[in-house]
């Protein structure tokens, strides 16, 4: 984590200089600020040294001198609030607040970072409860958004077990190892390509405020039973809960319903529009705690208001830049990835086409031995042909030889019958041996003519072979790369005020929330119909995490389930999550539900 050191310029005099340490969700700052230094003065130096602009979602929280969680009031000197007696003084810089939609809420790239680390935190930490196949599904976006697209080529085997990727009460409820389970988040991780890091962060964000108990700050409370209950405060309203089920709520009252909230001691009561309904009243172990909820009420039913008002000068203006640098971002990306592509194509025209000159070249000395072989064959075919008109030649001699002998034979007379006889059988075989020699020599003649024209096809074959051989010479003299060419290349909220500054003196304090003339019946059908929208777009979202629970469920360790496991489990056999909970509470009467919650 990064340690930035500055200092806060002194309005002058000799104020004692203050140090204090602020620690964000990825980095530590260390200011020299003077004993008159406010609250917001501290908080916006924060702003600034990081670079927020979306403020009010955050606040600076510190643990008080009776082990409380507090937040840095803005009107009050730092040194007058029951900040810690430490130097330097610790804060912690986080969202105070959560929006009803990321997608639609959350400007700047830095903010939606810093929820993305702070809710990731809050879920590997088990604060917020996640089922285990959105856990899985969670950490794929949280590993592409730290290492970028998966490669292959690059990725190690165990490269993930490091990682802080899922709950440990995930890990322990299957029966798998810590291979299966980098194998099982690789596998989602690999689908995730193409993504930035703000845009896998955003996905993260909007897959974890559909959890039951995302962004809820809870608080023990009793009713007037003394039931032991829960009291939840959230972007929605506020809602209460049994003691062994901070999942689903038992009653709920949105912000569009409440009127006025106010303290006195330990004792908390919420006026309701209706004023026929009667109060609903509860009580706090401290009446400090009761000063916290009421400054989360108060912080959060302003930002519920601001939501359904156009969009102040200064949103407009995020909006417009936030909109200009993602369409810069898109641009660069897109080149990037032409240029990527570019490059891949002639990575792979340059390994076909020594693909292809590997094969011309096999083709080329291929040509060449058959070149060799068709000389040695003419060569061959040549002295055959010689030695065959020779062996003719012979025996056309040999042949008109035995006719001569023939003829004189003839022409001589025999004296004697047996020398006549004797000399006709010579006569015979004389001719005899003149037509087998005839027949030889025309069957050689045969023979030779046959060899020429082999001879002849002989040197047809060699003549196509060295054009074949010319022909691809000539081709494997063009560059295969000549036709490619890579480039490298908080203002509008005036009309809330708390009666007081929540000092720490106060035990008794009161805030109007909703004004008289506004329509609340209008509110709560824009609230309605956002709630409906909203139920569409995660429809596909739903469908992923059903198909991952049925690949991981044969694995499961039934006696490592916790009560939230099988409350979780009881909310999607009935069909219910958090919207439908919510909606089916509010469908009941003010009346009714107060009712409901005293009899807790």
């Amino acid at each position: 984590m990064p340690i930035v050191k500055m200092k806060k310029k002194k309005s002058g005099g000799s104020s004692k200089s203050l140090p204090v340490r602020v620690t964000t969700m990825d980095a530590e700052l260390e200011f020299d600020i003077d004993n008159k230094t406010v609250g917001k003065e501290l908080f916006e130096l924060v702003c600034r040294t990081i670079g927020l602009r979306e403020t009010w979602y955050f606040g600076l929280q510190f643990v008080d001198s009776k082990g409380y969680i507090a937040w840095l009031k803005f009107e009050k000197k730092v040194l007058d609030q029951d900040v810690p007696k430490e130097s330097p003084i610790p804060f912690l810089f986080l969202a105070k607040f959560s929006p009803e939609d990321v997608s639609e809420e959350l400007i700047q790239e830095i903010t939606q970072h810093l929820f993305f680390l702070q809710v990731k935190q809050s879920i590997l930490n088990m604060d917020v409860y996640c089922p285990p196949e959105a856990s899985v599904l969670l950490a794929s976006y949280a590993v592409q958004a730290k290492y970028g697209d998966y490669d292959e080529s690059t990725y190690r085997s165990g490269m993930l077990a490091s990682e802080d990727l899922l709950p440990q009460r995930v890990i322990d409820q299957y029966q798998m190892t810590a291979e299966m389970w980098e194998e099982r988040i690789k596998v989602w991780y690999a689908d995730r390509r193409g993504m930035t890091r703000d845009e896998a962060e955003m996905e993260y964000l909007k897959i974890a405020q559909d959890l039951e108990m995302y962004g809820i700050n809870y608080f023990q409370i009793k009713n007037k039973k003394g039931s032991e209950l829960w009291f939840g405060v959230d972007c929605r309203g506020i809602n209460v809960y049994e003691r062994d089920n901070r999942l689903s709520p038992k009653v709920t009252f949105p912000w569009s319903e409440i009127k006025n909230i106010s303290f006195k001691d330990k004792k908390f009561t919420i006026k309701n529009v209706d004023k026929k309904a009667p109060d609903f009243m509860f009580y706090a172990p401290k009446s400090r705690i009761n000063k916290l909820i009421l400054e989360l009420c108060v912080g959060n039913h302003d930002l519920f208001m601001r939501r359904r008002k156009p969009d102040s000068m200064e949103i407009q203006q995020m909006k417009a830049q936030a909109r200009e640098e993602k369409e810069r971002k898109q641009l660069d990306r897109s080149r990037l990835a032409r240029e990527k592509q570019m490059r891949e194509e002639a990575t792979r025209e340059k390994d076909e086409m020594e693909r292809k000159l590997g094969m011309l070249q096999d083709e080329v000395r291929g040509a060449q031995e058959a070149l060799i072989r068709s000389e040695e064959s003419a060569d061959l075919l040549a002295e055959k042909v010689r030695i065959l008109d020779e062996e003719a030649q012979l025996l056309t001699q040999k042949a008109a030889e035995a006719e001569g002998e023939v003829h004189r034979m003839k022409l001589n007379t025999m004296k004697t019958e047996e020398e006549r006889m004797m000399m006709e059988n010579r006569a015979m075989e004389a001719e005899l041996i003149a037509v087998t020699l005839l027949e030889d020599s025309e069957k050689r003649a045969k023979e030779a003519e046959m060899l020429r024209n082999e001879l002849v096809q002989a040197r047809i074959s060699e003549k196509a072979a060295k054009g074949t051989l010319l022909e691809l010479t000539r081709t494997t003299q063009y560059t295969p790369y000549a036709r490619y060419q890579v480039l490298t290349s908080e203002s509008d909220l005036n009309h809330l005020r708390l009666n007081s500054d929540l000092g720490s003196g106060d035990t008794e304090m009161s805030c109007d929330l909703i004004p008289d003339n506004m329509d609340h019946d209008q509110l709560s059908q824009e609230i309605e119909k956002e709630r409906l929208e909203y139920m569409e777009k995660s429809q596909h979202l739903q469908e992923q995490l059903k198909g991952l629970k049925s690949e991981i469920e044969v694995l499961k360790v039934e006696d490592k389930q916790t009560d939230m496991d099988r409350l979780h489990e009881a909310n999607l056999e009935r069909g219910e999550n958090k919207y439908s909970t919510l909606s089916k509470i509010t469908a009941s009467t003010l009346r009714s539900r107060v009712t409901f919650f005293e009899d807790l």
